[in-house]
């Protein structure tokens, strides 16, 4: 199919036009663009077009550089995101190193990559400050082993089928808190603590960085780091290929090199030296109604992550579809296997994955091999590490919560639906003003009592007619609807009329509260003496069999219906049907002329 136009309006589905436009890997997802538009020629696994065409050899070149191009994006992030975290910057590395050896291995996703990602930051920011990192392994060790459980039991794609408007403002409830967090250390601050702390800090920053040059550089280089974030990709050439955030990096160390400039760089240890093996004290923790309350939200958050960064992934190449069950468990063996050392929480990066599209990989190889070459980098070249100034790293993070937060996806759902709008919106406010768990949560049931109100869609209609009062109810009537229905009714016992005509025959779903409210006003009103005539859900093939009373307008003329045989005729030679003298169509199937085979309407 990649070679000759196929039937989906142009080239095949690994070129460029296939499915009316540009190839399947072209797009966007998850707030993190994906440059260039056009779709990679042909994931299969022969590698061009769907059956074949590059060896083994090709495919394994192409893995290689890929996994370079990685390695250049996920170095300055891991480190970033341990220094957001509250953690040793090494901590970061061996998260990002198990990522790319244990998570790459599996055959969950082809393309998707994994490490220590931005939005987790804040949260294990706020457990470190809360319970030490100490009990950071144990709770990302049991976080793990959760996620292989539910991969086991097959609840993968159950987190699919959260409600988009709750991911968008998790996402965007993450990505602020980073930004306000993360402008601190891009002057050379300390970040005073909560969210909402945060922001209010903000003016007596700016005042500081003002009164300070030294904290003047720092800014500055990070807000070089933020617009080279925005506008690298626009580079023409060669140039345009490497990450930003390795060309800040690099700008960084030369200007942190120069005489006068005293900013603060990263602090770099040893690598072994930092795993830290949880022990029987961390372990007693378990006991903590707040340990097991951390260990739920960090697996409910870090699975939904990776699995929506998987769906995001699969619509970027044309290869093959992620496995989410297979995803969960490997997603766990990482966290399992970061836990045990003590290292930062692992989930897919939807960063890192584009980037690996991106660069043309083929086979998990290249998210794999990105770990091997993160290993060798810190134990052969820590010294480089230690001249990485901070400011920049933050600069790269709040780049970063600039993505997550999206600003153009709220005018976007506002446009879309004004309900999804407020679920969003009211997702993100609560997780800035508490905590992550607690906004998710109330997101995830303002989304469900948004769908039953939806659902819930009951019409009543009220007139009387002569001595009748009239009320025609049709839709699904539900608790949710019950103070209308109750208006509805006591509106039809105060007209005065004698009788009331109660059609609930166009109701598809009556439950128990409304059933119960509607049946007990008739008994209440034929006490009084009136008369309540009642046609529940499923009576109207018997209303429409009665003869129509004298206060009841005669019903339009019924359609025409197919003659149906009396009792004792069952037996008797049905009639024809359709008559004889109808007509009948037959579908040519005799095969288009060449001339029309290449038709787009056709096939």
């Amino acid at each position: 199919m990649s070679g000759a136009k196929g039937r989906l309006g142009g080239k095949g589905v690994g070129g460029a036009k296939g499915l009316g436009g540009k190839g399947v890997g072209g797009g966007t997802d998850l707030r993190d663009e994906v440059p260039g538009g056009r779709g990679p020629r042909g994931r299969g696994p022969g590698g061009k077009g769907l059956g074949g065409g590059v060896g083994a050899r090709g495919d394994l070149a192409t893995d290689i550089t890929a996994s370079f191009v990685v390695f250049l994006v996920a170095l300055p992030l891991c480190i970033g995101v341990a220094v957001a975290s509250g953690v040793p910057a090494e901590l970061g590395i061996i998260s990002g190193v198990i990522g790319g050896l244990v998570v790459g291995a599996v055959r969950g996703s082809t393309l998707q990559v994994s490490g220590p990602a931005a939005g987790l930051a804040a949260l294990v920011a706020e457990t470190v400050a809360e319970v030490g990192v100490a009990m950071l392994g144990v709770i990302v060790l049991f976080s793990g082993i959760l996620q292989i459980v539910l991969g086991l039991v097959r609840l993968g794609r159950m987190f699919q089928a959260i409600s988009v408007a709750v991911v968008q403002g998790m996402l965007a409830g993450i990505g602020v808190p980073l930004m306000f967090s993360q402008a601190y250390p891009m002057a050379d601050a300390k970040a005073p603590g909560a969210a909402l702390e945060n922001m209010a800090g903000v003016p007596g920053l700016l005042a500081d960085i003002v009164t300070n040059p030294q904290a003047m550089i720092a800014t500055l280089l990070g807000v070089v780091t933020i617009v080279l974030s925005f506008v690298w990709k626009k580079v023409p050439g060669q140039a345009g290929k490497i990450p930003a955030a390795l060309v800040a990096v690099a700008i960084g160390m030369v200007v942190a090199a120069l005489p006068g400039v005293d900013v603060k760089t990263l602090q770099v240890g040893n690598l072994l030296n930092s795993v830290q093996l949880p022990g029987a004290t961390q372990f007693a923790g378990l006991a903590d109604g707040t340990i097991i309350t951390a260990i739920l939200t960090f697996t409910v958050i870090a699975s939904a992550e990776s699995l929506f960064t998987a769906a995001a992934v699969d619509r970027m190449h044309s290869g093959p579809r992620t496995r989410y069950n297979t995803e969960l468990i490997a997603q766990g063996a990482g966290n399992t296997l970061a836990g045990l050392v003590g290292a930062l929480p692992i989930t897919a990066v939807v960063a890192r994955s584009s980037a690996n599209v991106q660069a043309g990989a083929k086979t998990r190889l290249s998210r794999t091999l990105h770990g091997l070459w993160l290993l060798l980098f810190a134990l052969l070249l820590p010294q480089v590490l230690a001249l990485i100034p901070i400011s920049v790293l933050a600069g790269v993070l709040v780049h970063s919560g600039w993505k997550l937060f999206g600003p153009a996806e709220f005018p976007k759902m506002w446009r879309q639906d004004r309900g999804e709008f407020a679920v969003m919106t009211l997702t993100m406010l609560v997780i800035v003003a508490t905590a992550l768990l607690e906004g998710v949560l109330f997101g995830l049931a303002a989304g469900i009592v948004l769908a039953a109100l939806r659902m819930s869609q009951t019409v009543i209609r009220q007139h009387v007619e002569q001595d009748t009062a009239k009320v025609v109810m049709a839709g699904n009537a539900t608790f949710l609807r019950l103070p209308k229905v109750i208006d509805a009714l006591e509106a039809a016992a105060a007209s005065g009329k004698p009788r009331i005509r109660l059609d609930l025959t166009g109701v598809t779903h009556l439950d128990h509260a409304c059933r119960q409210q509607v049946e007990e006003f008739t008994a209440q009103q034929r006490k009084l003496g009136l008369r309540v005539e009642l046609l529940m859900p499923g009576e109207a093939k018997r209303a429409a069999a009665a003869p129509p009373s004298a206060f009841e307008a005669p019903a339009a003329a019924p359609l025409p219906r197919r003659p149906v045989a009396a009792p004792e005729e069952a037996m008797a030679e049905p009639p024809p049907w359709p008559p004889a003298d109808a007509e009948w169509f037959y579908l040519d199937t005799r095969p288009l002329p060449e001339e029309h085979a290449r038709s787009p309407f056709v096939g």
